[in-house]
């Protein structure tokens, strides 16, 4: 079994350490674009001119099913990746997890890219979703490439500048990028209000790793030995984890648990 992750950058590695806690057993290839990211301030063409090429670098490791861990990507370029990649391999998208952020009923905040706050398919899941819902979107430029570059002192200034920016009685805040799942501890500490009950945190790679073993019918196996092998493609070049991966647990743990090929 294989399993692909694409993203722009290591904003894959929480959806990945998902994949790998559930199924220790799966080879992952995981592809990421340092070449041309940040994707957030890019047109949806040129987003989606460099997911596909990104994704093609993956499907030539020949997985069973490649998880787009990237909402950005997810929002402007599915149609066109599917239509490029299905049936042949299937395609699991990564969107903002306002369905279940809402279900609790807010008020709700989203942090996301420029590229994907105020898009219409973000919109159209808080029509869908979130109807009757105090709904607040927070665009975070800068955060994601913060993040990417593990420049602590940039994703500091992007994560307070977003909470400036974040009503101070928001319940629920979802995590619209999945490189933000990477610093959630840091952004909880930042819009937690004194005397408030505690934020929900929404991110969504635990909810695609096990998308991705449904849609491929395999079940989980957390106890399966760990003897897969771990690919790294960065702009289609076969490389080991960066030094800016193993910045946080999810890099390092992938590390640990795969040696990379």
């Amino acid at each position: 079994m294989k399993i692909a992750l694409m993203d722009s950058g290591i904003g894959l590695l929480p959806a990945a350490a998902a994949v790998r806690r559930l199924r220790p057993d799966a080879d992952l290839v995981l592809s990421w674009d340092p070449d041309g990211m940040p994707w957030g301030p890019r047109t949806p063409e040129d987003i989606t001119e460099r997911a596909i090429a990104v994704a093609e670098a993956a499907a030539a490791h020949e997985p069973d099913v490649l998880i787009v861990a990237c909402n950005t990507a997810s929002v402007h370029s599915l149609p066109a990746m599917r239509a490029r990649f299905e049936p042949r391999l299937p395609i699991i998208g990564t969107v903002p997890a306002i369905k279940p952020a809402a279900a609790g009923g807010g008020p709700v905040a989203i942090w996301a890219t420029p590229a994907t706050t105020g898009s219409a398919y973000q919109r159209g899941l808080i029509e869908r979703f979130a109807d009757g819902v105090a709904v607040t979107e927070v665009a975070c430029p800068g955060l994601a490439d913060a993040v990417h570059h593990a420049d602590d002192e940039a994703i500091d200034a992007a994560i307070a500048s977003a909470a400036a920016r974040t009503p101070d009685d928001v319940t629920t805040l979802v995590l619209g990028c999945t490189n933000y799942e990477l610093v959630a501890e840091r952004i909880r500490a930042a819009v937690q209000r004194p005397g408030r009950p505690p934020l929900v945190l929404h991110g969504t790679a635990g909810a695609v790793a096990a998308q991705a073993l449904r849609r491929i019918g395999v079940e989980p196996a957390p106890r399966a030995a760990a003897e897969a092998t771990l690919t790294v493609l960065l702009s289609g070049r076969e490389a080991s984890l960066p030094d800016t991966a193993l910045s946080y647990d999810e890099g390092r743990f992938l590390r640990a648990v795969s040696p990379v090929r």
